[in-house]
């Protein structure tokens, strides 16, 4: 599995393939002859090293993850604190290439929807399919705590349940820590200022995942309204990382979701 902590050791200086010289977007194995791409979003503190590693179960598919400001080989850029303003930064600085779909985990989830919702009032390709993962719609009330103003210390705790103890590199570099640290309390923000705001629904296919022991439901069940094409909800064993311990399910249901689209995979 790809590591659950990418945020926690200090990034190397360089990142797999990247396209057209774009630093938004990595892959680790180019396949120039895919039936699509997909493009996977990452969660608060994540970054592509989740994702790009899925090429290896997915063959027939070119995995490519969005590397945000503010981690990885970006560490040292400013992070955004907007959803929109990621979005609008995001849909000026990539030209996703069809075929191609999105997969979001958490805040991802809620940039991956966004980003389509853009690139759909711009009068831009559509995604072949959306898979959102361990959010609730986004009409619904916030569950998501305030944890953004936290003291470092508290929000170092917070971080530290999520994605394990703190690296001995961490702790000997308190500049790199301050900017990790940062990072992190950039997402959060995100995730806990963001409001839907209403629009036509998205005619894509859209497919929701989530772990039993996270989101009811009902919450995520309730992003049937956001589209008028075809729908799906899977749930997996586990809690809000439940893609972690069920990931060759969760793959698994990704290639099948793509397969009914009329993607061919070889």
């Amino acid at each position: 599995m790809a590591d659950s902590n990418p945020m926690m050791s200090r990034p190397r200086l360089t990142v797999p393939h990247q396209d057209a010289g774009s630093a938004w977007l990595a892959c680790r194995q180019r396949r120039l002859d895919a039936a699509v791409r997909l493009y996977c979003f990452p969660h608060s503190g994540g970054s592509p090293g989740e994702y790009v590693r899925w090429s290896d179960w997915l063959p027939g598919i070119e995995v490519w993850g969005v590397q945000l400001p503010g981690r990885g080989p970006r560490v040292a850029e400013e992070s955004y604190l907007r959803v929109d303003a990621l979005v609008e930064a995001i849909v000026d600085s990539v030209a996703f290439r069809p075929p191609f779909a999105f997969f979001g985990h958490s805040l991802g989830a809620v940039v991956a929807f966004e980003t389509a919702r853009a690139l759909r009032d711009r009068g831009g390709p559509n995604p072949e399919a959306l898979i959102l993962s361990a959010y609730h719609a986004p009409h619904l009330p916030s569950t998501t705590p305030d944890v953004h103003r936290l003291p470092d210390e508290e929000l170092w705790s917070i971080v530290e349940r999520q994605f394990g103890e703190r690296s001995p590199e961490l702790h000997d570099d308190p500049d790199f820590r301050q900017l990790v640290l940062a990072s992190h309390r950039a997402d959060f923000e995100m995730i806990e200022t963001y409001r839907y705001a209403e629009g036509a629904p998205l005619s894509v296919p859209l497919s929701v995942v989530g772990g039993t022991e996270d989101y009811p439901e009902d919450m995520l069940r309730a992003w049937r309204r956001h589209t008028t094409g075809p729908f799906a909800l899977q749930l997996f064993t586990g809690d809000h990382f439940y893609l972690r311990e069920q990931r060759d399910g969760l793959l698994r249901f990704i290639a099948s979701t793509l397969a009914n689209r009329g993607v061919r995979h070889v």
